[in-house]
């Protein structure tokens, strides 16, 4: 056969032939790239796109815990109390710590302290060595805020039990703690670790006689942490009134 026949079926080839399409793929967004690539912090571990697990070798520094996370280490503050006394969480460590955000003009903080409910929840847990710490994030001209020398007065009025009464006008320690409402309460073990998140009990409203009936969510954590048991219900949604933060500090 002719040397031009091969030359000619090639030629007819290359005009047949069509370039393969590529697989279709659908977008993948930023979030589902990460997603799928990530890795464990703890076990070294990929996802592949196609979600199977790759052993890698390699691990992440694990991210941030949000603010107020249970679990996580308490935010370290220093604050300054209703006498001009230095409060710092760091010199506190190996006790219990107890965190109660206030609002006086509150009508569900007014619920607790009208009834006497918050001042003998401050005098059981100080009473078993507790360090509570009732903080103000009220701004100046905001509802709730209040003088050194105020806070002294309706600290005397009242009865009140806590250990400290700290004014955080800027509100900066209320923000370390993504603290929502008054009351939202806190719970610091003696490491150091945040424990308790959230509301002071189950009913969400601001009349004095539910709170027989309601469960006593804070109490119950503090006294599991006081007897080194697990804390049930940990991480709640706090309920009250918004803390009038500054608005020139956020």
């Amino acid at each position: 056969m002719s040397s031009t026949v091969p030359n000619l079926l090639e030629s007819r080839a290359m005009r047949t032939s069509r370039p393969i399409p590529p697989v279709p793929t659908s977008p993948l967004s930023r979030r589902g790239f990460l997603t799928r690539t990530a890795l464990t912090a703890a076990g070294g571990v990929a996802l592949t796109a196609g979600g199977a697990g790759v052993l890698t070798g390699l691990t992440r520094p694990a991210l941030a815990a949000a603010p107020g996370a249970v679990g996580a280490p308490a935010p370290g503050f220093t604050g300054t109390d209703m006498f001009g006394k230095t409060v710092s969480l760091s010199d506190l460590k190996g006790k219990v710590v107890v965190l109660e955000w206030s609002n006086n003009g509150c009508p569900f903080v007014r619920k607790h302290y009208d009834s006497g409910n918050m001042q003998a929840l401050q005098k059981e847990m100080t009473d078993k060595g507790v360090v509570w710490l009732t903080i103000v994030s009220s701004a100046e001209g905001e509802q709730g805020y209040v003088s050194p020398e105020e806070a002294q007065a309706r600290f005397s009025e009242e009865g009140w039990n806590a250990s400290h009464k700290i004014l955080d006008p800027t509100g900066e320690i209320g923000r370390a703690y993504d603290a929502k409402v008054t009351p939202h309460m806190y719970v610091i073990g003696t490491d150091g670790t945040l424990l308790y998140n959230g509301a002071i009990d189950s009913i969400r409203s601001a009349k004095q006689e539910d709170i027989a009936k309601a469960e006593p969510l804070f109490r119950n954590a503090a006294l599991a942490v006081l007897e080194g048991s697990p804390v049930q219900n940990a991480t709640n949604q706090a309920y009250g009134c918004t803390i009038k933060y500054s608005k020139t500090t956020a």
